[in-house]
């Protein structure tokens, strides 16, 4: 990968640098309530079925679309249309929006443990899907950690 590639306009990254970026505080991977009239999005700790709750990754990351079809596929062709779901700590978001990368970020840091450490990720923090109810949902609203 190139060096300081994140610093680079997101579409030009390649496939790999692109998943790089990534920083696995796994709050992509929480469930989401959007109010219809608003449009307004609230994080829920209620994860998808996939997602480790103690390391923030997807499980089955290569064949998740296999389990949970409706899994969307961030590219630098979407952000704009998706980002508004995003966390506010996103590298994605974060870089799409001409802002930098946080410290605690593995490529700044060196460390992917990092973002655990700095109590952003959701390691530790969610409830399968599988054992909430749909209906009871919003009784998991969650706060962001920053």
């Amino acid at each position: 990968m190139r060096d300081r590639f994140w610093e680079l306009p997101l579409e030009q990254l390649d496939r790999k640098e692109w998943e790089a970026l990534c920083d696995g505080c796994g709050k992509c991977c929480l469930n989401k309530i959007e109010d219809e009239d608003t449009g307004e999005v609230a994080l829920t700790r209620v994860a998808c079925r996939l997602l480790d709750g103690a390391t923030c990754l997807c499980t089955k990351y290569a064949t998740r679309h296999k389990y949970v079809p409706e899994c969307i596929v961030l590219t630098p062709e979407k952000i704009a249309e998706t980002m508004y779901w995003l966390p506010a700590t996103c590298a994605y978001r974060l870089r799409a929006e001409g802002r930098p990368l946080h410290d605690w970020h593995h490529l700044i840091s060196g460390d992917r443990e990092a973002v655990h450490r700095a109590g952003v990720s959701m390691a530790g923090r969610t409830v399968p899907e599988t054992q909430v109810d749909d209906d009871d949902w919003e009784d998991h609203i969650i706060e962001e950690p920053v």
